[in-house]
């Protein structure tokens, strides 16, 4: 059974003074982490991104970034610091980017993890989203293939207000 995060979860955008926090989530959860200056060209030059971050108590504790581009998003990288896994801030993050994306108008989402990243795709396809293709050799680290996955977000919307999730 999953533990509830605890104390005060807040969503909101990312900001550029979250980025000495986002490199130590970052350093800590990627063989190929992503570089500072990475997030900070996101933020400041790609009109079509999105990163949104989760804190606890104040503290970062993780991220998703994604890209707008007409009417689908793609999410760029998502994790959770080591120290706040398994209390579902990965489900709850993702969950609230999908549906900030559908409120911008997106219809469709996708993304890609490693084929070897079981609990990932575990949850990507609890919230939904199925498996389209391979992209061969996309991780540069170790040449480890990507499974392409996708969700149509209206039809997920319509499942989670009809169960109720």
């Amino acid at each position: 059974m999953e533990k509830k995060a605890e104390g005060e979860v807040v969503f909101r955008p990312m900001k550029l003074s979250d980025l000495p926090q986002i490199e130590i989530v970052e350093n800590s959860s990627f063989s190929a982490p992503w570089p500072r200056q990475a997030f900070y060209n996101e933020l400041v030059f790609n009109q079509f991104a999105r990163y949104t971050v989760v804190t606890v108590d104040g503290k970062v504790a993780g991220y998703c970034g994604c890209w707008m581009i007409l009417d689908e998003a793609h999410i760029t990288n998502i994790a959770i610091h080591p120290d706040y896994r398994g209390r579902g801030l990965g489900e709850a993050i993702l969950t609230y980017v999908m549906e900030m994306s559908r409120s911008l108008g997106a219809c469709k989402m996708t993304l890609e993890v490693r084929v070897s990243n079981s609990i990932a795709q575990s949850l990507y396809e609890k919230l939904g989203f199925e498996r389209s293709g391979v992209r061969p050799k996309y991780y540069t680290d170790n040449q480890e293939d990507a499974i392409i996955m996708w969700v149509t977000l209206n039809e997920q919307s319509k499942r989670n207000s009809i169960t109720g999730n």
